[in-house]
């Protein structure tokens, strides 16, 4: 499910940019000529976020939550921290919330 690809750094026209291996659209057709963006988090690391066309409609919280849950699954999958959610947890989540209300 989880698989990592190596990107190489080529000249585009003028620019820079990164060139990703023939196998990458191979496993993932879907990324092929769709359009996206790249948020830098850090001086080693970079998030690329690919856009498939039926998403591109998507508002920016709905947008903002899928990239958390994207993230938060990529992160627990490659750590190996996911346990299932047993009916004692929902018992302690709900003990947490018992009696509070929201204002409108």
């Amino acid at each position: 499910m989880y698989k990592t690809y190596s990107l190489r750094n080529t000249k585009i026209g003028n620019s820079n940019g990164f060139r990703l291996p023939a196998e990458f659209y191979r496993d993932n057709p879907q990324f092929a000529d769709v359009d996206g963006w790249i948020e830098v988090t850090s001086d080693t690391t970079a998030i690329i976020k690919i856009n498939p066309p039926d998403l591109r409609e998507e508002t920016e919280d709905g947008l903002m939550m899928r990239l958390f849950l994207d993230f938060a699954l990529t992160t627990a999958l490659k750590n190996q921290e996911l346990q299932p959610y047993t009916a004692e947890m929902s018992a302690t989540a709900r003990a947490l919330i018992d009696g509070v209300e929201l204002d409108e």
